[in-house]
């Protein structure tokens, strides 16, 4: 393999000299191999680091401390990188130690190596446009990273919201579809008292439709960034002026409406806006799991559980059982759920781990929270496609359950009192009669009166006082 030899505080290093990025990447890529996932893997994430590095470049045009042809040439070479280009080149781990140095290298190398195309120079001739004095100017690792994370965040949420929202529309529909299907609902796995089956699905809608509003709350606390504070939040290194520029053109770049934190020292150190967007994915991760337990459980069976449901067969379930079925689509959401829980407790682990001016554990922040985003972006879509969908009802079934069930006791409450209803629901327990055939066979209600008061329909809401 070509090489290029590049230097740095320690010394001399071979780079691929096909490589557009340079020696401290490369050194990165020596040191760091834990979780195998580089930057590349989350494309929100390198499109964050590279408008912030143009937004950077732009106020340094303005304010004349860097040249207009090489701030011309970074702002280019970051939009191509925006549009799709060289992200294959962002191939540090997530996972490193630095609090996120090498991920900033990493990007001013490759934007670096870029602009030094456009300007007619090679690889690594850094003397024309050089990564740090240039690339990273007014900038520190510490300002210029939590800014673009804050952003990158922002931009993978947007295709979750989106995969939660159709899923959403999903669910309500099946919600429709279902309305007219009365069966027994359950309290700790016990009967309890009728409900339709499209009410269901239209309360699995409205308890994720909630955390849409969460999410964006999250959001906007990501929009106050430390860019200009450049290395502990005072601003050293920057010119006057610097930060307000950078920070408007980063708005501008980036579309999201991005201000500069009140205290740059305290958001320089500060993960709390990380540890309250990580709550939201682990609460709707909690939701999304428990739905999908429901599912599970409703249609579990076929024959000997509850059956209620048919979801949509997606595999062979067993290598030794014929024609046995499972609901692997659900059971592959509630591992994608308990993977955001636990990732949930490193952000807060990592959070609290901070020291004095800066937080060096965000690395494992960012990697948490990104690969949350993502395995529930994915997990929705995989659910709504190959599950929601294609669920269809077991009317009989679900009308055998009504029919057989204690639970409609409850309605006659108010009609022969508490003490007689539990006493009908232990004959019908003991016996396996009905419990309309118990209340008729005492007198306790004439049967026209029981049947309107049984009627499943007049038990899906409240009702007139009895007379």
């Amino acid at each position: 393999m070509k090489t290029r030899i590049e230097h740095d505080l320690l010394g001399d290093l071979a780079v691929p000299a096909d490589a557009w990025y340079g020696i401290q990447t490369q050194r990165a890529l020596d040191n760091f191999a834990i979780t195998g996932v580089p930057i590349s893997h989350f494309p929100a994430l390198v499109r964050a680091l590279v408008q912030v590095k143009s937004a950077a470049a732009w106020a340094n045009r303005e304010l004349g401390v860097l040249p207009a042809h090489k701030a011309d040439a970074i702002m280019e070479a970051c939009a191509d990188i925006d549009a799709g280009h060289l992200h294959d080149q962002f191939v540090v781990d997530l996972i490193q130690g630095g609090a996120g140095t090498s991920t900033n290298m990493n990007a001013n190398e490759v934007i670096a190596n870029l602009a030094l195309e456009k300007l007619g120079h090679g690889k690594g001739e850094y003397q024309f446009l050089h990564p740090n004095d240039d690339v990273n100017r007014s900038q520190s690792t510490n300002d210029a990273y939590p800014t673009a994370v804050c952003l990158a965040i922002q931009f993978a949420a947007e295709p979750l919201e989106h995969a939660i929202r159709s899923l959403i529309a999903s669910l309500e529909e099946k919600g429709r579809e279902f309305g007219h299907i009365v069966k027994m609902g359950r309290t700790q796995l016990q009967d309890a008292v009728p409900m339709t089956l499209g009410q269901e699905f239209e309360a699995f809608a409205v308890n994720l439709s909630e955390d849409i509003d969460r999410l964006h709350d999250a959001s906007r606390l990501l929009c106050e960034v430390n860019l200009g504070g450049t290395a502990i939040g005072t601003g050293i290194n920057a010119p006057v002026g610097y930060q307000a520029l950078a920070v408007r053109r980063l708005a501008e770049i980036s579309g999201k409406p991005v201000v500069s934190a009140t205290n740059l020292m305290e958001a320089s150190s500060d993960m709390g806006a990380f540890v309250m967007f990580s709550g939201i994915l682990k609460r709707f991760a909690i939701k999304l799991g428990k739905m999908c337990n429901d599912l599970r459980l409703l249609s579990s069976g076929p024959r000997t559980g509850l059956g209620e449901i048919m979801l949509p067969p997606m595999q062979p379930g067993s290598s030794i059982m014929p024609g046995k079925v499972n609901p692997v689509i659900p059971e592959a959401v509630n591992q994608t759920a308990y993977q955001v829980i636990a990732a949930d407790l490193a952000v807060t682990l990592a959070a609290e781990a901070g020291q004095l001016q800066l937080n060096a554990m965000e690395p494992m922040i960012v990697y948490n929270l990104l690969n949350s985003i993502k395995m529930l972006t994915s997990a929705c879509t995989m659910l709504e496609t190959r599950c929601i969908t294609g669920i269809r009802a077991n009317e009989e079934q679900c009308a055998r359950h009504l029919d057989n069930s204690i639970g409609i006791v409850t309605a006659l409450v108010p009609h022969i009192g508490y003490s007689n209803s539990t006493r009908i629901a232990s004959l019908a327990l003991n016996t396996g009669a009905t419990v309309r055939e118990l209340v008729l066979s005492e007198g306790l209600l004439p049967e026209e009166k029981l049947d309107a008061i049984l009627s499943p329909l007049a038990m899906l809401a409240p009702v007139a006082a009895a007379s």
